[in-house]
């Protein structure tokens, strides 16, 4: 395994530092995710920028974090899955919903399982979902412009799911109570459907 250090505002480039102070600021701790991203500058900041627009778009905190667990768990990020769960039970999100994602599990509310199923496939077609996929996801009572903005979510999400998965980012004390293990591949496989 080659490490990846988890820099703080003191080891991290020069061009890191003030966007750590921006996560310090907002999250009250640096992420351990963010520590890692930091190593490159770019990355950091599009991690940031692509958080932030996903943030503003048209899907509810709940959605969005659907969107996010979805992607983690099919992209088998296991550090994102504990932060994630954290982040949900922060906002509120029904635990039988997040315990579905976590399990990659239909979800009870039709709505939010066409949201899952749909993140779902982008992530596992690589985009190239078929027009009845997308017909589905419309008739649950998306838009267009959801469509869209699940791929912004699939794009943030995908950026930390490999950044972590490569650089084994270790869990953050904060999430430890979270943890979460990616499951076998068949599991994946049913997941998919």
């Amino acid at each position: 395994m080659i490490a990846f250090q988890v820099h703080t505002q003191d080891t991290a480039p020069a061009a890191s530092r003030p966007l750590l102070a921006q996560v310090q600021k907002a999250f009250g701790f640096v992420p351990n995710l963010a520590g890692t991203l930091a190593e490159a500058p770019a990355a950091l900041e599009a991690f940031l920028a692509l958080d932030k627009a996903f943030s503003a778009t048209s899907l509810t905190p709940t959605e969005r974090q659907v969107v996010l667990l979805a992607t983690s768990f099919a992209n088998q990020c296991e550090y994102c899955m504990a932060a994630h769960t954290v982040i949900a039970g922060m906002q509120k999100i029904p635990s039988d919903v997040v315990g579905a994602l976590r399990d990659g599990e239909p979800v009870s509310d039709p709505k939010i399982e066409a949201l899952r199923t749909f993140a779902n496939a982008v992530v596992t077609a690589r985009g190239r979902v078929s027009d009845d996929d997308v017909q589905r996801f419309l008739a649950a009572g998306y838009t267009r412009a959801h469509v869209l903005d699940v791929i912004t979510g699939v794009t943030v999400k995908t950026l930390t799911n490999y950044a972590n998965n490569i650089a084994q980012t270790p869990l953050d004390a904060q999430f430890q109570g979270r943890a979460w293990k990616a499951p076998a591949a068949k599991t994946l496989a049913t997941a998919a459907r």
